[in-house]
């Protein structure tokens, strides 16, 4: 299966890592992947900010970029929610841009959703003895409907003790822009959030969005708490030789 990735502006600015995670694990599983270097932003803070046509001429790219690929991986909710929720609204219906999203959209998917319902795959060999909590972002819960897709993974994670996050479906206050227009309320949610990871004891707070992770994690930082944040590709990708300090591979 050739796979292109879709790493998103935050992960590719401030969390390269997870980039390359979601790669190692891909290639672990048997597939071809790619990364065209042409992609750029989904347009989703554009759009939510009021800037359509911002958005439209960025939904052209995305489809310009990825069209070809049996597949689409994002290691985002917000943003694969973007991408399949958002751009069939934002063209003509019957228009020639309508077809090219009908045609590359439904090939996007965010990276639980590719392992469980295209690859059919709930353990990927990961290790990581560790105590997690798992927070679902409000885009792979309301938007994608992820449902149980993460924690289904974490759990087949060998050596990995997976505990339940209370208030988990409340939204940790980042929302991208929200959290600029609104930075009182954006931390008092975020430290609600906090809050509820430390309640459990975990040492590490997973998600499959690391815009959320860089909000929490900033309050759970600030407080000095040791809560290390980890995307869930990296809990993924992890094994045995590298924690190790082995080859990932």
């Amino acid at each position: 299966m050739r796979v292109a990735l879709f790493i998103t502006c935050v992960n590719d600015t401030l969390f390269p890592g997870t980039g390359k995670a979601v790669v190692s694990l891909l290639r672990r599983l048997g597939c071809e992947v790619d990364f065209p270097t042409a992609q750029t932003c989904c347009g989703q803070m554009h759009v939510n900010t009021g800037y359509r046509q911002e958005g439209v001429r960025l939904a052209r790219r995305f489809t310009e970029v990825f069209a070809g690929y049996d597949a689409v991986v994002a290691p985002s909710g917000s943003c694969a929610a973007m991408v399949r929720e958002q751009y069939p609204k934002l063209v003509r219906p019957g228009s020639r841009g309508a077809a090219a999203i009908a045609e590359v959209t439904p090939k996007v998917y965010e990276l639980s959703e590719f392992l469980l319902d295209v690859l059919k795959v709930d353990d990927v060999g990961a290790y990581f003895p560790h105590r997690v909590t798992y927070h679902p972002t409000c885009h792979s819960l309301r938007g994608l409907h992820l449902g149980d897709r993460p924690t289904r993974l974490l759990q087949n994670v060998r050596g990995l003790e997976l505990v339940p996050l209370p208030a988990a479906d409340e939204c940790c206050g980042f929302g991208g822009t929200f959290s600029v227009k609104n930075p009182a309320v954006s931390a008092a949610m975020g430290a609600d959030k906090a809050r509820s990871v430390l309640d459990t004891g975990a040492e590490v707070l997973c998600a499959a969005d690391n815009s959320c992770l860089m909000h929490i994690g900033g309050t759970l930082s600030r407080q000095r708490t040791g809560v290390r944040i980890m995307h869930l590709a990296e809990i993924l990708a992890s094994t045995e030789a590298s924690s190790q300090g082995g080859d990932a591979q």
